[in-house]
């Protein structure tokens, strides 16, 4: 599993610097993120914090709920020495497979949520659940606590596929489960990866087109990478699969463009399609450097410029909360120019695109040679926006590059 960043060491009591606090005339939007660390297997090419029933030591799902409702306390105590509370605008409940735990504990800890800072009329939550770990019921009882979409890990519709990426459902279940979630009231939310070992591109065309049929409101894409300690790498290491080719990848990204974009859904951020209106928007609070606090164990949080994280494994979170201690490990304040040089990195990734006055005088000036090799969108560029083209998407990471040199 991916290791944390190194920082300064969290305070015990989690207590923020007053710089951290809203600004009183135009607060930050603020959110959450609850991690939710379990799985019941683990698939070979994911480094997310995530636990198998055996790997816990001691932690159980059972004790989660409560673990969680104290950061919940934790946190409220916390923002509170800041001024008055933010409404939460987006949750969202990632993992691992949020589902492995029953509907009722989610809702119990959205209502925590609510509870401690209220939400914002019509706040977006959002539950991440793999096809095979939720029914019709299990559905409804989420959107009778506050749920309002889910997304499923739907990652292919091709068996072979599946079998590369470790995947255990079975993909004639996925059109199941979203027409259950559209029977329950909730908005619907695909995510497919690109570029397993063995997958052609007419293999993700057939994902794609699979994928249309089903009628989410989003779609999510994501290129397949290699991450360091996964089974994945050791078994291309060892030679029994081939890496990810980025030029396959590059053609399934146009692929999956043209598809989602003739389908009626248009891209807002480079991995991510939807049809009018049903953008995410706890995806576009990250690319646009909202607040949100992080609950759970190795969780990631920001606010007001400071970004701490959390102890990564549950047994140590609980023990943490258990001794009425904070469960942060360690912390960064962004400076300025930190902030500046993030800003350029997650805002040239959406479909509203950077303000040029956020780039210094030699950044500007390289905008105009990125319109000219087709990497930024021309018209946007007068207008005083950074956007870039499909082809500036595939290249984003040398769009950025010469943006801040």
């Amino acid at each position: 599993m991916g290791r944390l960043p190194e920082g300064a060491p969290a305070p015990a009591d989690g207590r923020l610097p007053a710089s951290a606090a809203p600004a009183a005339a135009d607060p930050a939007p603020f959110g959450a993120y609850v991690h939710i660390p379990f799985c019941s297997v683990r698939c070979g090419y994911c480094d997310f914090n995530t636990y198998t029933a055996d790997e816990l030591r001691g932690a159980t799902r059972a004790g989660y709920p409560a673990d969680v409702a104290a950061e919940i306390a934790l946190a409220r105590d916390v923002l509170a020495e800041l001024g008055p509370l933010r409404p939460m605008r987006t949750v969202f409940f990632g993992g691992g497979t949020p589902t492995l735990l029953p509907a009722a504990d989610l809702v119990g800890m959205l209502a925590g949520l609510r509870d401690a800072f209220a939400l914002e009329e019509g706040a977006e939550v959002t539950v991440e659940a793999n096809p095979d770990s939720i029914d019709l019921e299990g559905l409804r009882a989420l959107r009778a606590g506050g749920v309002t979409r889910v997304s499923f890990g739907m990652q292919s519709a091709v068996p072979h596929v599946l079998a590369a990426l470790d995947r255990t459902h079975d993909p004639e279940r996925v059109p199941v489960v979203a027409a259950w979630a559209r029977e329950a009231g909730l908005e619907v939310s695909l995510d497919l990866i690109y570029g397993a070992p063995g997958e052609s591109l007419a293999d993700w065309q057939r994902s794609l087109d699979a994928a249309v049929a089903i009628g989410p409101d989003h779609v999510s894409a994501y290129a397949l990478i290699v991450e360091d300690g996964t089974a994945l790498a050791r078994r291309i290491r060892r030679g029994e699969l081939a890496m990810p080719d980025d030029d396959l990848q590059a053609a399934m990204y146009e692929a999956a463009d043209a598809t989602l974009g003739a389908a009626g859904y248009a891209w807002y951020e480079v991995s991510n399609w939807a049809r009018e209106g049903r953008v995410a928007r706890h995806n576009l609070a990250y690319w646009r450097g909202h607040d949100w606090w992080g609950f759970g164990p190795g969780a990631h949080s920001h606010v007001g410029g400071v970004r701490w994280w959390n102890v990564k494994h549950p047994a140590a979170y609980r023990d943490r909360l258990v001794a009425g201690a904070s469960p942060a490990l360690a912390r960064e304040a962004l400076d300025d120019e930190t902030r500046r040089v993030e800003r350029v990195l997650l805002e040239t990734r959406i479909v509203d695109g950077l303000d040029v006055d956020v780039l210094d005088a030699e950044g500007r000036r390289a905008v105009a040679g990125l319109v000219a090799e087709g990497l930024v969108d021309g018209r946007a560029a007068i207008g005083g926006r950074v956007v870039p083209t499909l082809r500036g998407r595939l290249l984003a990471d040398a769009v950025v590059h010469r943006l801040l040199p």
